[in-house]
């Protein structure tokens, strides 16, 4: 019989207050420097456009993509999709997140490694994740550790993941710091304000790094790996 195990509210609560607290700052922080117009009036589209074509990056595309906050880069399509509110937005929260998306781009062209093993971790991430999760309850159900620990195991890959997204997301963000104001696209001043935006925006993934980190480890004390549990 499955039952709450008040346990789990010691690992799960620190990454959930994390995660929360994240999440409302990156919201706040868009929302107010989205009100606040680039000296130089490009749109977000075009701001990413400057920094491919100042790296000599021309075989990627911009689109727009439905959502908010959808931006992204598809390193399979070598297209850089943004959201409404950033590609035709000239404020300075949308050239921001929109350079930040075309640090990736350069990332990829320059071969930076941490990009190409999160490219390559996302299909073993994208089945063990699922996988995880049943084997775990499984694990419950059956009161068997073996089959906790094995869960564990899956999930370390989705936890590999998200550790490996850190520097990949710091990196995109250091480089669009740094090519904003010399590709012309805001003012120095301005670039201080859509940093902000990148600061805000990548507690998100250290917030889901903290958590799967600390729900591995409630797994594995589930196991009997540490912590003297054996029901």
């Amino acid at each position: 019989m499955l039952f709450f195990d008040p346990m789990y509210l010691v690992f799960a609560l620190p990454g959930l207050a994390l995660a929360l607290f994240a999440s409302f700052m990156t919201k706040s922080t868009f929302k107010k420097y989205s009100q606040i117009a680039s000296a130089y009036g490009i749109t977000g589209a075009q701001a990413a456009q400057k920094m491919l074509i100042q790296a000599g990056i021309t075989n990627v595309s911009i689109e727009e993509t439905g959502g908010f906050l959808s931006d992204h880069y598809d390193p399979m399509a070598k297209k850089l999709r943004l959201s409404p509110s950033v590609y035709r937005s000239n404020s300075l929260a949308s050239i921001g997140v929109a350079c930040h998306e075309a640090g990736h781009a350069l990332q990829h062209a320059n071969g930076f490694a941490p990009l190409h093993l999160r490219s390559a971790l996302v299909p073993a991430t994208n089945v063990s994740s699922w996988l995880s999760y049943i084997v775990i309850m499984l694990g419950f159900m059956l009161h068997s550790q073996q089959f906790i620990l094995f869960g564990a195991v899956l999930f370390s890959a989705a936890v590999l993941f998200s550790i490996v997204t850190l520097p990949v997301e710091w990196d995109a963000s250091r480089r669009a710091k740094l090519l904003m104001v010399k590709t012309g696209v805001v003012s120095e001043r301005e670039a201080v304000s859509a940093a902000k935006v990148l600061d805000a925006a990548f507690m998100t993934y250290v917030a889901a790094a903290v958590s799967s980190v600390l729900t591995l480890l409630y797994y594995l004390m589930r196991a009997g790996v540490f912590g003297g549990r054996d029901d």
